[in-house]
């Protein structure tokens, strides 16, 4: 009996030990995914840094080339005013010559009447006088003198009207160019909007509540606050914080001189709200805004690049009555603006 005992206990020893190898695999393997996942993780998270360093050098291109353009079209602006202004002289100048011949034409009028006068009564009279002679004569000088002014201000008036028809020429082609550069600058500003948007979706991902539309980036209220409140949770703090880390990275190259600002917009659906705190969705979505711009402001962005509005109901992105249209109306748009 008591050598079956023995055996029996030395028989348990290899499938203990099996059990350990065994289990010694199963944390080999756990162990090798543990490392493949971090290897890939990295590697993500390479690829977007990446992706932010190239969106950098970008903006930074895009706003040099905005600031030129800005620079010239100042300088244009400058040219046509002066234009303008001796456009408006010329034009004033102009008119005062204008008044100036006419009385100058009714003066000639008068005196050739005058001088008709006279020849009519020397032709009745045969005996004319030393005195009406000499009147004739005199009034004969003042009219050929006249004539000598009025031919000497429809010369000024002739150059006047010619600097006048050169200097609006000038002005036309100087609005030509304005606007080309003007043209040249919104279509700079969508591009450079498209990109900086295009880029920050690729960062931020596809996420529920979370847009971009065009040139905003829209989060759907409830995302962000409880219904009828402008206290956000932490899950809008962490999506806020996320986007502030986003622009903090993107605002570093772009040159001080660039006067840009991030403009944070309330909107709220057309149902009244039933709050003592906030009498209408006026204040409502003022509020709203405020408390997403602090959370920004106190995660890095500079308060001095933030404002806030609030819209209410009034800007609606859908007109019908039902849940889904009234959720839709209810966001925060946030707009890359010049300021």
């Amino acid at each position: 009996m008591l050598g079956r005992r023995a055996r029996r206990t030395i028989d348990i020893w290899p499938g203990f030990v099996d059990a350990l190898a065994g289990l010694l695999m199963v944390i080999i393997f756990v162990l090798l995914v543990f490392v493949l996942a971090q290897f890939f993780l990295g590697s993500a998270l390479s690829g977007r840094e990446q992706a932010l360093t190239q969106l950098g050098r970008e903006m930074a291109s895009l706003v040099e080339q905005l600031s030129l353009e800005k620079k010239a079209n100042e300088s244009l602006r400058g040219d046509l005013s002066k234009l303008s202004g001796q456009l408006t002289a010329s034009e004033s100048e102009r008119e005062r010559v204008s008044h100036d011949v006419a009385a100058l034409q009714a003066l000639k009028a008068e005196l050739e009447a005058r001088i008709a006068q006279l020849d009519t009564q020397v032709g009745d009279e045969k005996n004319v006088s030393a005195q009406a002679r000499a009147e004739t004569a005199l009034m004969n000088q003042q009219l050929a003198a006249l004539r000598d002014e009025l031919a000497r201000v429809a010369a000024a008036l002739d150059v006047s009207e010619k600097q006048a028809v050169e200097q609006k020429a000038v002005i036309a082609d100087l609005g030509k160019r304005l606007n080309v550069a003007l043209a040249g600058k919104v279509e700079e500003l969508q591009r450079y909007r498209s990109e900086f948007f295009g880029k920050l979706r690729q960062v931020l991902g596809n996420r529920p509540g979370i847009r971009i539309d065009g040139d905003r980036f829209v989060f759907q209220s409830e995302v962000l606050f409880d219904t009828a409140s402008a206290e956000m949770g932490m899950e809008g703090i962490e999506q806020v914080r996320q986007l502030a880390k986003t622009l903090n990275d993107l605002s570093r190259q772009i040159p001080k001189e660039v006067n840009w600002v991030l403009r944070v917009d309330g909107h709220t659906d057309r149902r009244p709200i039933a709050s003592g705190r906030y009498p209408s969705n006026w204040e409502l979505s003022t509020a709203r805004a405020i408390t997403v711009v602090r959370t920004l402001a106190a995660n890095g962005v500079p308060p001095e690049r933030l404002a806030a509005a609030g819209f209410g109901e009034f800007q609606p992105l859908e007109k019908g009555e039902g849940d889904e249209a009234f959720a839709k109306n209810r966001r925060i748009e946030i707009r890359l603006d010049a300021r």
